[in-house]
């Protein structure tokens, strides 16, 4: 599943513009914790984390994350996904909690 088409079943914002959204998902991972991220996270993962400052574009770029979602709607400064443009990372936004946005991922990629 590509990036494109998660933000489109889960109903995700967008917020890095077309960044990304062709890239493959093969699995996911939740945490907040950036060491762990650095420790377990697989390439080609799409992280859920309520982290919202520029060290997870760091983290992200190092594990070949091809997204980052946000739960809650949480708020993302102007800065951060400028800098995700830049890095191009995709930063997607949904207003289910991080529990409820790893269940619909599960769910997703299990069918996959």
């Amino acid at each position: 599943m590509t990036v494109r088409e998660l933000a489109s079943v889960l109903d995700l914002e967008i917020l890095t513009g077309d960044v990304g959204l062709d890239e493959e998902i093969k699995h996911g991972y939740t945490s907040d914790l950036l060491s762990d991220v650095i420790a377990n996270a697989p390439e080609n993962s799409a992280w859920i984390t309520v982290q919202r400052h520029i060290n997870i574009l760091g983290v992200a770029k190092l594990k070949e994350i091809v997204a980052i979602i946000t739960p809650r709607n949480l708020k993302i400064d102007k800065e951060l996904i400028e800098r995700a443009r830049a890095e191009k990372v995709a930063l997607l936004r949904s207003g289910l909690t991080a529990f409820e946005v790893s269940g619909e991922l599960y769910d997703i990629l299990k069918k996959a």
